[in-house]
């Protein structure tokens, strides 16, 4: 299978080849322990970072390795692809498009050298909160210019690895809703430098989850972020993100496109091996074919990504392929899923083959980071020319 999928004109086979061997030194058991004790992978981030895979977007004058999202793509979909999990660090990747494309080149020498050597981590998002959901401009955490600062207060869920990020991409209200003509103004994006902020108005609750995702909750009381640390003009940060969110859905596909080679390739091994009546199982047609299936739709959707990422390298629209990428790709690796575990029955559920871990892992994109729904309507409104339905 895998010979299929990469061809020889692959332009990031190298970079995908060097990321298998650095993740095979991260085998199924390091992942099942870390489950177990809901801790952070660590060991594994700190390897990804010192091999420079985390800084690939990165310009090489701040240190990175100056690479296009295809090539980061290439990055995350081969962890996955492996039966790691790049959910621990992928933030590093999307939320650098916002810096890169608006912050300021004080800025941006600031901070992005130290991000690049692993010094710094920038892996949290704080944009959801528990009233608005996906709702982004009804979002209500307010930030107040005083002087030199703002002045922060508000809520965030859903802020994975907050408790291990050094700084945060915060998107706050500086104008009222009531103030603004169109309700995506008036919202402003900070770079938060959280060492600083914590016990000094920022507060961080882990929220324990059916993954071991390391996803939180933030609260800000009063915290103080220096008005250096808007990135842009103020009141212009939907806007901002809007980038870095396509950027997240194209990059959250190639995941789930490794997702569902991991899952195909372990239940196409274990058909194989497994006998049951005095034959393989994989010899009926009632396996094969579900595999089968998957394996073409993860096909299908692995080049409507690949179409995405050339698109916003390309510096093009590519609102509709990033959306619609993700939904399919989360489709397919959620089809593998199922046919993984049907394939392996009873064992699909025991901790020592991964699947179950992986199966969990995996039905997140469903749901996030943003839900089939919402992009069946953006496709129904902004692809078709429907009535907008919300």
């Amino acid at each position: 299978m895998t010979a299929a999928v990469h061809s020889a004109a692959d332009p990031h086979r190298e970079i995908r080849d060097a990321v298998r061997k650095l993740c095979a030194n991260f085998p199924g058991e390091y992942w099942r322990k870390l489950d177990r004790a809901g801790e952070y992978p660590t060991a594994f981030v700190t390897a990804l970072t010192e091999s420079g895979f985390l800084s690939a977007l990165i310009p090489e004058a701040y240190g990175g390795a100056g690479l296009g999202l295809s090539a980061a793509a290439a990055i995350l979909e081969e962890v996955q692809a492996t039966g790691c999990n790049g959910a621990a660090c992928h933030a590093q990747m999307y939320v650098m498009g916002t810096v890169l494309r608006h912050g300021s080149e004080e800025q941006k020498r600031k901070y992005l050298p130290d991000v690049a050597s692993g010094r710094l981590r920038l892996q949290a998002f704080g944009v959801t909160e528990p009233t608005s959901g996906t709702d982004t401009s009804s979002l209500k955490t307010f930030a107040r210019r005083e002087g030199d600062k703002y002045v922060v207060n508000g809520q965030k869920i859903w802020t994975s690895r907050a408790e291990h990020s050094d700084l945060m991409l915060l998107l706050a209200r500086t104008t009222p809703r009531e103030n603004v003509k169109k309700r995506t103004d008036g919202l402003s994006v900070f770079l938060v430098d959280m060492r600083k902020a914590r016990g000094a108005g920022l507060e961080i609750r882990p929220i324990r989850t059916m993954m071991n995702h390391g996803t939180t909750e933030v609260f800000f009381d009063n915290m103080h972020v220096p008005a250096e640390n808007l990135i842009g003009e103020e009141g212009q940060g939907f806007r901002y993100i809007l980038s870095g969110m396509n950027a997240e859905r194209i990059l959250i596909a190639h995941e789930c496109i490794g997702d569902a080679k991991w899952f195909i390739e372990k239940a196409t091994a274990y058909a194989k091996e497994r006998v049951v009546f005095g034959r393989p199982i994989g010899q009926n047609q009632g396996v094969q074919f579900p595999l089968a299936r998957a394996y073409a739709n993860m096909r299908a959707a692995e080049l409507m990504a690949r179409e995405a990422a050339a698109i916003y390298e390309a510096g093009g629209n590519c609102g509709p392929e990033a959306n619609m990428a993700k939904m399919l790709a989360a489709d397919a690796s959620n089809e593998a899923a199922n046919a993984c575990i049907q394939t392996h029955g009873g064992f699909g559920f025991a901790e020592e083959y991964d699947v179950e871990r992986k199966f969990r892992e995996t039905r997140l994109y469903q749901v996030a980071p943003i839900s089939t729904n919402l992009i069946l309507s953006y496709v129904a409104e902004h692809v078709l020319g429907l009535p907008r339905s919300y």
